[in-house]
């Protein structure tokens, strides 16, 4: 507790620095009332929300004012991470100076002053890229859904699946969202894919049952030839809340949980399989609870119990929501899972997302956090999220629809 209010209060006296500082770049009255209108608004929302911290705030339905005001503060940390080092060296070097006409009695430089306006402006000019995609994040970034299709090849692919397209969704996080009828164009993007099947991979509500309900009906209309199918997330056990009335309370929302899955037309497979059959051949799908490396997440997932009715040497599709359990657990495991379908990281949100290049912070915790992967003949699939967690907003690392097409054949896999 001591820790993060030093954390807090080092914040804001950076943010005060940082805003004092830009009032004095510029000259142009307009400029300043800007730059302390900004400052005004970075104050307001980092305030409101530590209060909301301080007080009880949660992650369960935090409403479209909270999610604002998270987003705006995450906006403004980011852009001032960015700026400091701009001010700083034109501050110390402004220092440095002053010190050395002090002792030496030298005349003061006449270029100087010219040339740190230059560094601070740069400063400025260097954070409107990322503070506009950050305000473009928070508003629509977050709902700009996007079908990524990819062709994924096995040399042991059954031919009869030669084709067969399976659409993956992850992270609905149901309770953060704040304008319905976007998620519903969202959940309409996938139906206009026309998919073999889909599947979702965990995480549909933050902490409570009631959160999915408005969406219940939008889901059900959803349609695959060849079913939809679903396993749980690490927050689909009810592990977040601070309101349940003791743990029969939080039994029952799991339970409830479980069961909007079936509402929706799903079949939740918890440690268990189903048999997928096309003209004369066949595919294991099999469907994990959750597993997750850290101690935080629950480890639920039994490969053993899980595979126990898969025919030897039958071609195995793996859900399990945590990428963590594919390189701890699934590579080495004794029988052969050719490909697993995973979310969770939701690619943290943020980063930069391009068809030759790929980053996101996530890359320190997640070695596996977004894409396709390969190692010892197995393959990973993880999926960016379609929904948001705590930072309400999308920032170049947008909602993903995925539809993978199984082909025969060998190709290599880029990440």
């Amino acid at each position: 507790m001591i820790r993060s209010v030093l954390f807090w209060i080092l914040v804001l006296v950076l943010k005060f620095y940082i805003y004092y500082s830009l009032a004095k770049v510029f000259t142009n009255p307009m400029y300043k009332r800007i730059a302390i209108t900004l400052g005004i608004i970075a104050f307001v929302a980092t305030g409101t929300t530590l209060y909301t911290m301080f007080n009880g705030f949660s992650i369960d339905q935090p409403g479209w004012a909270t999610n604002l005001l998270v987003g705006l503060t995450v906006t403004f940390l980011v852009c001032e991470v960015i700026i400091t080092p701009f001010f700083l060296l034109d501050d110390l070097g402004a220092g440095f100076r002053w010190l050395y006409r002090t002792f030496t009695a030298a005349e003061t430089d006449l270029v100087a002053q010219p040339r740190r306006q230059f560094l601070k402006k740069a400063g400025v000019l260097f954070t409107m890229l990322p503070f506009a995609s950050f305000l473009y994040g928070i508003t629509r970034g977050k709902y700009n859904f996007w079908v990524n299709k990819k062709q994924v090849f096995f040399e042991n692919l059954p031919n009869a699946f030669d084709g067969f397209r399976i659409l993956q969704i992850s992270d609905v996080h149901a309770g953060s969202f704040d304008d319905h009828e976007s998620v519903r164009s969202g959940i309409r993007l996938i139906q206009k894919q026309e998919a073999d099947m889909i599947v979702f991979t965990g995480d549909l509500v933050n902490v409570y049952s009631s959160e999915i309900e408005p969406f219940l009906d939008d889901f059900k209309a959803l349609s695959a030839p060849y079913g939809k199918h679903s396993i749980l997330g690490n927050h689909d056990y009810s592990m977040y809340g601070n309101m349940f009335d003791g743990e029969e309370h939080r039994q029952r929302n799991i339970e409830n949980i479980k069961a909007h899955h079936f509402t929706m037309g799903f079949n939740l497979l918890l440690n268990n399989s189903v048999k997928i059959e096309k003209d004369d051949a066949s595919f294991r799908l099999v469907g994990v609870e959750n597993w997750g490396r850290s101690k935080h997440f629950p480890k639920l997932g039994d490969l053993d119990m899980a595979t126990a009715n898969c025919e030897e040497n039958a071609f195995t599709v793996l859900l399990s929501h945590d990428p963590t359990h594919w390189a701890d657990k699934v590579l080495d495991y004794q029988n052969q899972i050719d490909l697993t379908l995973s979310g969770h990281t939701h690619g943290m949100q943020m980063g930069v997302d391009l068809s030759f290049f790929k980053w996101s912070p996530a890359k320190y915790v997640y070695p596996h956090w977004a894409g396709l992967y390969e190692e010892l003949g197995r393959k990973l699939y993880v999926n960016r999220g379609f929904g948001f967690l705590g930072f309400a907003g999308r920032v170049g690392i947008f909602p993903e629809i995925t539809v993978l097409e199984l082909k025969k054949g060998s190709h290599s896999v880029q990440s």
